[in-house]
């Protein structure tokens, strides 16, 4: 399996005046000019995608729905274990749902994308720390499957870098 896992566009901060439920907060006209721009890059360097797994946020969800729209990604799953309250445990458990895969994107939050990259590159999700940008993204080859501490890190780009591929 190749995973890619893809941190959430720039979203609004949070403000529960406007937003009393976080997972309502959505990306910001910026966030979703700036994530277009990766999708371009994301679509030279991961043309297939198979299955694109979303948190059922909505900033996770637009940031989906611009892969789909921009990367030509598939139509994104909502997949409750994904959002930003759920654990690597949970992360890993919609990981293993789609076993069967072979080219699997999810779109999540931090800091659970780092502890997921780390649990499955290591075996534990607090081995390796990484900073991941809001747009950044990483490609994790699975040869066993979403099985910790068998991964191999392809490449991790921050947006800046996955924009300047789709120019």
């Amino acid at each position: 399996m190749r995973l890619y896992l893809v941190r959430h566009g720039i979203a609004f901060d949070r403000d529960p005046a406007r937003w009393p439920d976080d997972a309502a907060r959505p990306l910001t006209a910026r966030g979703v000019r700036r994530f277009h721009r990766t999708a371009r890059g994301l679509r030279r360097l991961a043309p297939t995608i198979d299955v694109l797994l979303t948190s059922p946020f909505a900033r996770t969800l637009a940031t989906a729905m611009l892969l789909r729209d921009v990367a030509g990604w598939p139509q994104p799953v909502p997949a409750a274990g994904l959002g930003a309250g759920a654990g690597v445990e949970q992360q890993l458990a919609a990981l293993t749902a789609h076993a069967d895969v072979q080219v699997l994107a999810l779109v999540g939050h931090e800091p659970h994308m780092h502890e997921l990259a780390s649990l499955l590159l290591t075996g534990d999700g607090a081995a390796v720390q990484s900073s991941w940008r809001k747009g950044a993204v990483a490609a994790i080859e699975l040869p066993q499957g979403p099985l910790p501490g068998t991964g191999t890190l392809l490449w991790f780009l921050q947006p800046d870098a996955l924009r300047r591929i789709g120019r």
